[in-house]
Protein backbone atom coordinates (compact mmCIF):
# COMPACT_ATOMS: atom_id res chain seq x y z
CA UNK A 1 0.00 0.00 0.00
CA UNK A 2 2.84 2.21 0.52
CA UNK A 3 4.73 4.39 -2.59
CA UNK A 4 5.59 7.43 -3.73
CA UNK A 5 2.56 10.32 -2.18
CA UNK A 6 0.79 11.86 -4.66
CA UNK A 7 0.24 15.52 -4.04
CA UNK A 8 -3.77 14.45 -2.87
CA UNK A 9 -2.66 11.86 -0.31
CA UNK A 10 -0.01 14.63 1.05
CA UNK A 11 -2.57 16.87 1.66
CA UNK A 12 -5.01 13.91 3.24
CA UNK A 13 -2.12 12.92 5.78
CA UNK A 14 -1.49 16.96 6.48
CA UNK A 15 -5.13 16.88 7.45
CA UNK A 16 -5.45 14.28 9.35
CA UNK A 17 -2.42 15.46 11.18
CA UNK A 18 -4.04 18.34 12.19
CA UNK A 19 -6.69 15.97 13.95
CA UNK A 20 -3.83 14.43 15.84
CA UNK A 21 -2.74 17.48 17.01
CA UNK A 22 -2.64 19.20 20.96
CA UNK A 23 -6.73 19.80 21.15
CA UNK A 24 -6.43 22.83 22.68
CA UNK A 25 -7.27 24.25 26.82
CA UNK A 26 -10.33 21.96 26.80
CA UNK A 27 -10.34 19.89 30.44
CA UNK A 28 -11.23 15.98 30.90
CA UNK A 29 -14.20 17.09 32.40
CA UNK A 30 -15.07 19.04 29.59
CA UNK A 31 -13.89 16.21 26.97
CA UNK A 32 -16.40 13.41 28.58
CA UNK A 33 -19.47 15.70 28.25
CA UNK A 34 -18.82 16.37 24.69
CA UNK A 35 -18.41 12.91 23.82
CA UNK A 36 -21.11 11.78 26.13
CA UNK A 37 -23.27 14.44 24.19
CA UNK A 38 -22.25 13.23 20.87
CA UNK A 39 -22.85 9.65 22.06
CA UNK A 40 -26.51 10.48 23.26
CA UNK A 41 -26.96 12.77 19.93
CA UNK A 42 -26.03 9.51 17.94
CA UNK A 43 -27.99 7.44 19.38
CA UNK A 44 -31.30 9.32 19.26
CA UNK A 45 -30.00 9.45 15.26
CA UNK A 46 -30.49 5.60 15.56
CA UNK A 47 -33.56 6.42 17.67
CA UNK A 48 -34.93 8.62 14.36
CA UNK A 49 -33.92 6.32 11.75
CA UNK A 50 -35.00 3.03 12.90
CA UNK A 51 -38.85 4.30 14.59
CA UNK A 52 -40.35 4.29 10.98
CA UNK A 53 -39.07 1.45 10.07
CA UNK A 54 -40.88 -0.56 12.70
CA UNK A 55 -44.42 0.85 12.48
CA UNK A 56 -44.32 1.73 8.64
CA UNK A 57 -46.83 -1.29 7.82
CA UNK A 58 -49.35 -0.97 10.43
CA UNK A 59 -49.71 3.29 10.19
CA UNK A 60 -49.53 2.85 6.09
CA UNK A 61 -51.87 -0.15 6.52
CA UNK A 62 -54.34 2.72 8.58
CA UNK A 63 -53.11 5.80 6.95
CA UNK A 64 -53.70 4.29 3.18
CA UNK A 65 -57.28 2.56 4.73
CA UNK A 66 -59.16 4.40 2.30
CA UNK A 67 -56.94 3.81 -1.26
CA UNK A 68 -56.74 0.20 -0.61
CA UNK A 69 -60.29 -0.72 0.23
CA UNK A 70 -60.97 -1.98 -3.47
CA UNK A 71 -57.79 -3.33 -3.88
CA UNK A 72 -56.51 -7.35 -3.57
CA UNK A 73 -53.92 -8.38 -1.16
CA UNK A 74 -50.74 -7.77 -3.37
CA UNK A 75 -51.93 -4.59 -4.50
CA UNK A 76 -52.63 -3.12 -1.32
CA UNK A 77 -49.36 -4.89 -0.37
CA UNK A 78 -47.31 -2.80 -3.69
CA UNK A 79 -48.82 0.28 -2.45
CA UNK A 80 -47.85 0.30 1.45
CA UNK A 81 -44.30 -0.80 0.18
CA UNK A 82 -44.14 2.28 -2.53
CA UNK A 83 -45.53 4.90 0.15
CA UNK A 84 -42.91 3.24 2.60
CA UNK A 85 -40.22 4.17 0.06
CA UNK A 86 -41.28 7.80 -0.45
CA UNK A 87 -41.66 8.51 2.87
CA UNK A 88 -38.19 6.74 3.57
CA UNK A 89 -36.94 9.01 0.42
CA UNK A 90 -38.22 12.09 1.90
CA UNK A 91 -36.39 11.44 5.07
CA UNK A 92 -32.92 10.56 3.48
CA UNK A 93 -33.54 14.06 0.96
CA UNK A 94 -34.03 16.08 4.57
CA UNK A 95 -31.17 14.54 5.65
CA UNK A 96 -29.11 15.19 3.22
CA UNK A 97 -30.09 18.53 3.04
CA UNK A 98 -29.64 18.67 7.38
CA UNK A 99 -26.15 17.71 6.85
CA UNK A 100 -25.09 20.47 5.04
CA UNK A 101 -27.33 23.02 6.36
CA UNK A 102 -26.61 22.32 10.31
CA UNK A 103 -22.94 21.68 8.83
CA UNK A 104 -23.09 24.87 7.22
CA UNK A 105 -24.18 26.52 10.63
CA UNK A 106 -21.62 24.53 12.60
CA UNK A 107 -19.19 26.04 10.99
CA UNK A 108 -19.91 29.46 10.84
CA UNK A 109 -21.29 29.63 14.94
CA UNK A 110 -19.50 26.64 16.12
CA UNK A 111 -20.72 22.94 16.99
CA UNK A 112 -22.71 22.98 20.14
CA UNK A 113 -24.91 25.57 19.20
CA UNK A 114 -25.55 24.61 15.51
CA UNK A 115 -25.99 20.50 17.40
CA UNK A 116 -28.31 21.95 20.16
CA UNK A 117 -30.27 23.47 16.91
CA UNK A 118 -30.59 20.29 15.54
CA UNK A 119 -31.73 18.41 18.16
CA UNK A 120 -34.90 20.08 18.77
CA UNK A 121 -35.48 20.26 15.26
CA UNK A 122 -35.56 16.41 14.58
CA UNK A 123 -37.38 15.76 18.44
CA UNK A 124 -39.75 18.14 17.85
CA UNK A 125 -40.83 17.23 14.34
CA UNK A 126 -40.03 12.98 14.84
CA UNK A 127 -42.85 13.07 17.62
CA UNK A 128 -45.48 15.26 14.84
CA UNK A 129 -45.45 11.88 13.24
CA UNK A 130 -47.86 10.43 15.80
CA UNK A 131 -50.40 13.47 14.98
CA UNK A 132 -50.83 13.06 10.64
CA UNK A 133 -53.74 11.49 8.96
CA UNK A 134 -52.98 11.50 5.63
CA UNK A 135 -49.51 9.66 4.17
CA UNK A 136 -47.59 12.88 2.39
CA UNK A 137 -48.07 14.59 5.75
CA UNK A 138 -46.17 11.96 7.02
CA UNK A 139 -43.37 13.06 4.55
CA UNK A 140 -43.59 15.93 5.56
CA UNK A 141 -43.10 15.54 8.89
CA UNK A 142 -39.85 13.19 8.79
CA UNK A 143 -38.31 15.53 5.99
CA UNK A 144 -37.96 18.10 8.47
CA UNK A 145 -37.06 16.02 11.18
CA UNK A 146 -34.24 14.24 8.99
CA UNK A 147 -32.97 17.85 8.64
CA UNK A 148 -31.31 17.74 12.32
CA UNK A 149 -30.63 14.40 12.29
CA UNK A 150 -28.38 14.87 9.32
CA UNK A 151 -26.77 17.99 10.77
CA UNK A 152 -26.13 16.07 14.53
CA UNK A 153 -23.87 13.39 12.82
CA UNK A 154 -21.67 15.47 11.55
CA UNK A 155 -21.49 18.07 14.09
CA UNK A 156 -21.22 15.52 16.68
CA UNK A 157 -18.49 13.61 14.67
CA UNK A 158 -16.27 17.29 13.93
CA UNK A 159 -16.83 18.20 17.72
CA UNK A 160 -15.55 14.88 19.26
CA UNK A 161 -12.53 14.14 16.91
CA UNK A 162 -11.70 17.97 17.82
CA UNK A 163 -12.17 17.85 21.21
CA UNK A 164 -10.43 14.91 21.57
CA UNK A 165 -7.87 15.23 18.96
CA UNK A 166 -5.58 12.26 18.22
CA UNK A 167 -6.49 10.61 21.17
CA UNK A 168 -8.12 6.97 20.67
CA UNK A 169 -9.34 7.72 17.56
CA UNK A 170 -10.26 4.32 16.39
CA UNK A 171 -12.20 3.58 19.75
CA UNK A 172 -14.06 6.70 19.30
CA UNK A 173 -15.19 6.08 15.92
CA UNK A 174 -16.76 2.93 17.33
CA UNK A 175 -18.71 4.61 20.16
CA UNK A 176 -20.13 6.47 17.27
CA UNK A 177 -21.34 3.63 15.28
CA UNK A 178 -22.38 1.89 18.09
CA UNK A 179 -24.24 4.80 19.27
CA UNK A 180 -26.90 5.22 16.41
CA UNK A 181 -27.37 1.31 16.40
CA UNK A 182 -27.92 1.06 20.32
CA UNK A 183 -30.52 3.71 19.04
CA UNK A 184 -32.26 1.17 16.85
CA UNK A 185 -32.16 -1.04 19.65
CA UNK A 186 -33.98 1.32 22.07
CA UNK A 187 -36.45 1.44 19.18
CA UNK A 188 -37.33 -2.17 18.99
CA UNK A 189 -37.23 -2.25 23.21
CA UNK A 190 -39.98 0.34 23.51
CA UNK A 191 -42.21 -1.30 20.43
CA UNK A 192 -42.27 -4.04 22.84
CA UNK A 193 -42.82 -2.94 25.47
CA UNK A 194 -45.66 -1.27 24.29
CA UNK A 195 -46.78 -4.68 22.66
CA UNK A 196 -46.12 -6.08 26.40
CA UNK A 197 -48.50 -3.34 27.89
CA UNK A 198 -51.50 -3.57 25.10
CA UNK A 199 -53.97 -4.39 27.72
CA UNK A 200 -53.28 -1.89 30.13
CA UNK A 201 -52.90 1.15 27.75
CA UNK A 202 -56.22 0.18 26.01
CA UNK A 203 -57.82 0.17 29.61
CA UNK A 204 -56.25 3.67 30.03
CA UNK A 205 -58.24 4.82 26.46
CA UNK A 206 -55.74 4.55 24.21
CA UNK A 207 -57.08 3.39 20.67
CA UNK A 208 -55.57 0.60 18.83
CA UNK A 209 -53.64 3.35 16.49
CA UNK A 210 -51.97 4.58 18.97
CA UNK A 211 -50.50 1.25 20.90
CA UNK A 212 -49.80 -0.33 17.42
CA UNK A 213 -47.87 3.14 16.27
CA UNK A 214 -48.53 6.53 17.03
CA UNK A 215 -47.34 6.33 21.27
CA UNK A 216 -44.03 4.96 19.53
CA UNK A 217 -43.91 7.74 16.96
CA UNK A 218 -44.71 10.58 20.62
CA UNK A 219 -41.41 9.14 21.55
CA UNK A 220 -39.57 10.88 19.10
CA UNK A 221 -39.87 13.84 21.45
CA UNK A 222 -37.45 11.91 24.00
CA UNK A 223 -34.47 13.81 22.35
CA UNK A 224 -35.47 17.47 23.58
CA UNK A 225 -34.28 17.22 26.80
CA UNK A 226 -30.27 16.79 25.63
CA UNK A 227 -30.90 19.92 23.92
CA UNK A 228 -30.84 21.91 27.22
CA UNK A 229 -27.44 19.60 28.63
CA UNK A 230 -25.64 20.41 25.48
CA UNK A 231 -26.22 24.07 26.01
CA UNK A 232 -25.73 24.21 29.23
CA UNK A 233 -22.58 21.57 29.55
CA UNK A 234 -20.88 20.89 26.90
CA UNK A 235 -17.49 22.80 25.62
CA UNK A 236 -16.48 23.96 22.55
CA UNK A 237 -13.85 22.81 20.04
CA UNK A 238 -11.11 25.12 20.63
CA UNK A 239 -9.87 24.40 17.05
CA UNK A 240 -13.15 25.81 16.29
CA UNK A 241 -12.61 28.92 18.52
CA UNK A 242 -9.24 29.78 17.30
CA UNK A 243 -10.20 29.60 13.58
CA UNK A 244 -13.18 32.26 14.52
CA UNK A 245 -10.69 34.43 16.42
CA UNK A 246 -8.82 34.45 12.85
CA UNK A 247 -11.55 35.78 11.71
CA UNK A 248 -12.03 32.30 9.58
CA UNK A 249 -15.92 31.84 9.84
CA UNK A 250 -16.83 35.43 8.85
CA UNK A 251 -16.45 34.31 5.02
CA UNK A 252 -20.08 32.21 5.58
CA UNK A 253 -22.63 33.57 4.13
CA UNK A 254 -26.87 32.98 4.46
CA UNK A 255 -27.56 33.95 1.08
CA UNK A 256 -25.83 31.00 0.21
CA UNK A 257 -27.87 28.48 1.60
CA UNK A 258 -29.74 29.30 -1.29
CA UNK A 259 -28.00 26.63 -2.82
CA UNK A 260 -29.08 24.23 -0.37
CA UNK A 261 -32.93 24.90 -1.28
CA UNK A 262 -32.39 24.39 -4.69
CA UNK A 263 -30.77 21.19 -4.26
CA UNK A 264 -33.47 20.09 -2.41
CA UNK A 265 -36.43 21.02 -4.95
CA UNK A 266 -34.04 19.04 -7.30
CA UNK A 267 -34.29 15.99 -5.07
CA UNK A 268 -38.08 15.86 -4.94
CA UNK A 269 -38.42 16.31 -8.29
CA UNK A 270 -35.93 13.20 -9.07
CA UNK A 271 -38.30 11.53 -6.41
CA UNK A 272 -41.24 12.35 -8.25
CA UNK A 273 -39.33 10.81 -11.68
CA UNK A 274 -39.51 7.27 -9.72
CA UNK A 275 -42.78 7.44 -7.67
CA UNK A 276 -44.96 7.96 -10.69
CA UNK A 277 -45.59 6.08 -14.13
CA UNK A 278 -42.79 7.40 -15.88
CA UNK A 279 -40.67 6.05 -18.62
CA UNK A 280 -37.44 4.59 -17.61
CA UNK A 281 -35.38 6.81 -20.52
CA UNK A 282 -36.76 9.99 -18.35
CA UNK A 283 -36.04 8.60 -14.94
CA UNK A 284 -32.61 7.56 -15.90
CA UNK A 285 -31.83 10.81 -17.48
CA UNK A 286 -33.74 13.36 -15.24
CA UNK A 287 -31.74 10.96 -12.19
CA UNK A 288 -28.61 11.59 -13.66
CA UNK A 289 -29.02 15.48 -14.42
CA UNK A 290 -30.58 15.70 -11.40
CA UNK A 291 -27.80 14.29 -9.18
CA UNK A 292 -25.40 16.37 -11.07
CA UNK A 293 -27.35 19.66 -10.19
CA UNK A 294 -27.93 18.58 -6.78
CA UNK A 295 -24.60 18.40 -6.06
CA UNK A 296 -23.71 21.71 -7.33
CA UNK A 297 -26.53 23.62 -5.36
CA UNK A 298 -25.21 21.73 -1.92
CA UNK A 299 -21.70 22.70 -2.67
CA UNK A 300 -22.08 26.17 -3.76
CA UNK A 301 -22.03 27.68 0.12
CA UNK A 302 -18.99 26.00 0.66
CA UNK A 303 -17.13 26.90 -3.16
CA UNK A 304 -18.28 30.54 -2.37
CA UNK A 305 -16.78 30.27 1.19
CA UNK A 306 -13.84 29.04 -0.09
CA UNK A 307 -12.91 31.55 -2.38
CA UNK A 308 -14.11 35.03 0.31
CA UNK A 309 -11.79 33.09 2.74
CA UNK A 310 -9.05 32.42 0.38
CA UNK A 311 -7.38 35.18 2.29
CA UNK A 312 -7.25 33.83 5.75
CA UNK A 313 -5.93 30.55 5.65
CA UNK A 314 -2.01 29.97 6.83
CA UNK A 315 0.43 28.71 4.09
CA UNK A 316 0.97 25.66 6.49
CA UNK A 317 -2.90 24.87 6.51
CA UNK A 318 -3.96 25.95 2.87
CA UNK A 319 -5.86 23.88 0.93
CA UNK A 320 -6.93 24.77 -2.96
CA UNK A 321 -10.58 25.25 -3.16
CA UNK A 322 -10.98 22.54 -5.78
CA UNK A 323 -9.20 20.16 -3.26
CA UNK A 324 -11.65 21.08 -0.91
CA UNK A 325 -14.34 19.82 -3.41
CA UNK A 326 -12.89 16.71 -4.51
CA UNK A 327 -12.64 15.54 -1.41
CA UNK A 328 -16.47 16.35 -0.46
CA UNK A 329 -17.32 14.54 -3.89
CA UNK A 330 -15.10 11.57 -2.70
CA UNK A 331 -16.54 11.18 1.02
CA UNK A 332 -20.08 11.29 -0.64
CA UNK A 333 -19.15 8.69 -2.99
CA UNK A 334 -17.80 6.19 -0.37
CA UNK A 335 -20.50 6.98 2.35
CA UNK A 336 -23.43 6.65 -0.43
CA UNK A 337 -22.24 2.93 -0.71
CA UNK A 338 -22.99 1.80 2.31
CA UNK A 339 -25.94 3.92 3.04
CA UNK A 340 -27.55 2.82 -0.33
CA UNK A 341 -26.73 -0.54 0.92
CA UNK A 342 -28.62 0.27 4.24
CA UNK A 343 -31.79 1.80 2.74
CA UNK A 344 -32.35 -0.07 0.05
CA UNK A 345 -31.91 -3.42 1.33
CA UNK A 346 -31.08 -3.88 4.82
CA UNK A 347 -33.57 -2.28 6.81
CA UNK A 348 -36.37 -3.25 4.96
CA UNK A 349 -35.51 -6.76 6.68
CA UNK A 350 -38.01 -5.24 9.51
CA UNK A 351 -40.86 -5.31 7.15
CA UNK A 352 -40.34 -8.59 5.64
CA UNK A 353 -40.09 -10.04 9.11
CA UNK A 354 -43.45 -8.59 9.58
CA UNK A 355 -45.51 -9.97 6.42
CA UNK A 356 -43.84 -13.42 7.10
CA UNK A 357 -44.90 -13.44 10.66
CA UNK A 358 -48.43 -11.95 10.28
CA UNK A 359 -49.67 -13.84 13.41
CA UNK A 360 -46.75 -12.40 15.43
CA UNK A 361 -47.16 -8.60 15.67
CA UNK A 362 -43.38 -8.67 17.98
CA UNK A 363 -41.27 -10.78 15.24
CA UNK A 364 -40.34 -6.71 13.49
CA UNK A 365 -39.33 -5.54 16.96
CA UNK A 366 -37.52 -8.53 17.35
CA UNK A 367 -35.53 -8.28 13.77
CA UNK A 368 -34.74 -4.31 14.61
CA UNK A 369 -33.44 -5.38 17.89
CA UNK A 370 -31.53 -8.81 16.89
CA UNK A 371 -30.02 -6.85 14.29
CA UNK A 372 -29.12 -3.22 15.82
CA UNK A 373 -27.57 -5.37 18.91
CA UNK A 374 -24.83 -7.14 16.22
CA UNK A 375 -24.63 -4.05 14.51
CA UNK A 376 -22.96 -2.18 18.05
CA UNK A 377 -20.44 -4.73 17.51
CA UNK A 378 -20.00 -4.00 13.68
CA UNK A 379 -19.21 -0.28 14.83
CA UNK A 380 -16.31 -1.10 16.31
CA UNK A 381 -15.11 -3.97 13.68
CA UNK A 382 -15.10 -1.31 11.12
CA UNK A 383 -12.90 0.92 13.37
CA UNK A 384 -10.56 -1.23 14.22
CA UNK A 385 -10.52 -3.09 11.09
CA UNK A 386 -9.61 0.24 9.27
CA UNK A 387 -6.67 0.75 11.90
CA UNK A 388 -5.13 -3.13 11.40
CA UNK A 389 -5.76 -2.97 7.45
CA UNK A 390 -5.69 0.09 6.01
CA UNK A 391 -8.87 2.55 5.11
CA UNK A 392 -9.05 1.72 1.23
CA UNK A 393 -8.49 -2.39 2.12
CA UNK A 394 -11.14 -2.56 5.25
CA UNK A 395 -13.76 -0.62 3.16
CA UNK A 396 -12.85 -3.48 0.30
CA UNK A 397 -13.67 -6.60 2.84
CA UNK A 398 -16.38 -4.54 4.10
CA UNK A 399 -18.62 -4.00 0.83
CA UNK A 400 -17.76 -8.45 -0.04
CA UNK A 401 -18.74 -9.36 3.42
CA UNK A 402 -22.12 -7.17 3.17
CA UNK A 403 -22.97 -8.27 -0.08
CA UNK A 404 -22.44 -11.91 1.43
CA UNK A 405 -24.38 -11.56 4.41
CA UNK A 406 -27.31 -9.65 2.57
CA UNK A 407 -27.57 -12.67 0.09
CA UNK A 408 -27.34 -14.88 3.07
CA UNK A 409 -30.45 -13.63 4.75
CA UNK A 410 -32.57 -13.03 2.01
CA UNK A 411 -31.77 -15.98 -0.32
CA UNK A 412 -31.71 -18.75 2.10
CA UNK A 413 -34.71 -17.56 4.44
CA UNK A 414 -38.11 -18.36 4.11
CA UNK A 415 -40.13 -17.81 7.60
CA UNK A 416 -39.85 -16.14 11.03
CA UNK A 417 -37.47 -18.48 12.64
CA UNK A 418 -34.44 -18.91 15.31
CA UNK A 419 -32.30 -18.74 11.87
CA UNK A 420 -33.79 -15.83 10.37
CA UNK A 421 -32.85 -13.86 13.49
CA UNK A 422 -29.19 -15.42 13.19
CA UNK A 423 -28.70 -14.27 9.62
CA UNK A 424 -30.12 -10.80 10.27
CA UNK A 425 -27.42 -10.47 13.19
CA UNK A 426 -24.85 -11.28 10.66
CA UNK A 427 -26.35 -9.27 7.91
CA UNK A 428 -27.00 -6.23 10.38
CA UNK A 429 -23.53 -6.72 11.90
CA UNK A 430 -21.11 -6.43 9.15
CA UNK A 431 -23.04 -3.80 6.83
CA UNK A 432 -23.22 -1.62 10.00
CA UNK A 433 -19.46 -1.83 10.23
CA UNK A 434 -19.25 0.94 8.00
CA UNK A 435 -20.26 2.81 10.18
CA UNK A 436 -17.62 3.41 12.83
CA UNK A 437 -15.08 3.07 9.79
CA UNK A 438 -16.80 6.38 8.11
CA UNK A 439 -16.25 8.35 11.39
CA UNK A 440 -12.94 7.28 11.76
CA UNK A 441 -12.16 8.08 7.62
CA UNK A 442 -14.32 11.59 7.06
CA UNK A 443 -13.06 13.79 9.37
CA UNK A 444 -9.12 13.27 8.30
CA UNK A 445 -9.77 14.28 4.34
CA UNK A 446 -11.10 18.38 5.68
CA UNK A 447 -9.44 20.92 7.43
CA UNK A 448 -10.76 22.64 10.59
CA UNK A 449 -12.71 25.37 8.98
CA UNK A 450 -14.89 23.48 6.61
CA UNK A 451 -14.87 19.91 8.33
CA UNK A 452 -18.61 20.31 9.67
CA UNK A 453 -19.76 21.33 6.24
CA UNK A 454 -17.20 18.52 4.60
CA UNK A 455 -18.61 15.65 6.25
CA UNK A 456 -22.10 16.53 6.29
CA UNK A 457 -22.04 16.93 2.76
CA UNK A 458 -20.01 13.59 2.09
CA UNK A 459 -21.89 11.81 4.59
CA UNK A 460 -25.42 12.90 3.74
CA UNK A 461 -25.08 13.14 -0.16
CA UNK A 462 -24.67 9.71 -0.22
CA UNK A 463 -28.48 9.83 1.24
CA UNK A 464 -29.78 10.96 -1.70
CA UNK A 465 -28.55 7.86 -3.71
CA UNK A 466 -29.80 5.97 -0.87
CA UNK A 467 -33.24 7.47 -1.65
CA UNK A 468 -33.00 6.52 -4.99
CA UNK A 469 -32.22 2.83 -3.93
CA UNK A 470 -35.05 2.89 -1.29
CA UNK A 471 -37.35 3.11 -4.24
CA UNK A 472 -35.66 1.19 -6.48
CA UNK A 473 -36.58 -1.89 -4.19
CA UNK A 474 -40.12 -0.92 -4.34
CA UNK A 475 -39.68 -0.72 -8.49
CA UNK A 476 -37.64 -3.92 -8.67
CA UNK A 477 -40.59 -6.24 -6.37
CA UNK A 478 -43.15 -4.77 -8.70
CA UNK A 479 -41.35 -5.37 -11.82
CA UNK A 480 -39.99 -8.92 -10.75
CA UNK A 481 -42.98 -9.97 -8.56
CA UNK A 482 -40.23 -11.54 -6.39
CA UNK A 483 -40.85 -9.79 -3.22
CA UNK A 484 -38.68 -8.27 -0.73
CA UNK A 485 -35.65 -10.94 -1.40
CA UNK A 486 -35.41 -10.17 -5.07
CA UNK A 487 -35.57 -6.56 -4.86
CA UNK A 488 -33.10 -6.53 -1.64
CA UNK A 489 -30.55 -8.90 -2.86
CA UNK A 490 -30.37 -6.98 -6.27
CA UNK A 491 -30.07 -3.54 -4.33
CA UNK A 492 -27.42 -5.15 -2.42
CA UNK A 493 -24.96 -5.69 -5.52
CA UNK A 494 -24.48 -2.08 -5.38
CA UNK A 495 -21.19 -2.97 -2.70
CA UNK A 496 -19.61 -4.80 -5.76
CA UNK A 497 -19.09 -0.72 -7.20
CA UNK A 498 -17.37 0.52 -3.92
CA UNK A 499 -14.74 -2.02 -3.98
CA UNK A 500 -14.13 -0.13 -7.18
CA UNK A 501 -14.57 3.59 -6.14
CA UNK A 502 -12.51 3.33 -2.62
CA UNK A 503 -9.18 3.44 -5.03
CA UNK A 504 -10.24 6.64 -5.91
CA UNK A 505 -10.01 7.78 -2.68
CA UNK A 506 -6.53 9.01 -0.88
CA UNK A 507 -5.37 6.49 1.99
CA UNK A 508 -5.29 8.63 4.96
CA UNK A 509 -4.47 6.19 7.52
CA UNK A 510 -0.57 4.78 6.16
Amino acid sequence: MSGRPTAESTTADRLADELASSPGEVSTRGKVLALVAALLGWLFDGFEMGLFPVVARPALQELLAGATAQLDARAAESLVGLWNAIISAGFLVGAAAGGVLFGWLGDRIGRVRAMALSILTYASFSGLGALVWEPWQMVGVRFVAALGMGGEWSLGVALVMEVWGGRSRALLAGLIGAAANLGYALVATLSLSLEALRETLQAWGLSESWVQWRALMFCGVLPAVLTLFVRLFVPESQQWERERKAGATAGWRTQDLVGVLFGVMVCFGIIGLWSYDVPLVWRFTGTAVGLVLVAVGYLYPVFRYLLRSADTWAPATRVAPHRVVQRMLIGAMVSGIPLLGTWAAVLWATIWADQLAVDQPSAKAYTQLVSSLAAVAGGFLGAGLGVWAGRRWAYVLLCLGSFATVWLFYQTNTEFNARFLWCVAAMGGVTAAFYGWLPLYLPELFPTRVRATGQGFSFNFGRILAAIGALQTSAIMSAFDGGYPAACTAMASVYFLGVFLIWLAPETGE
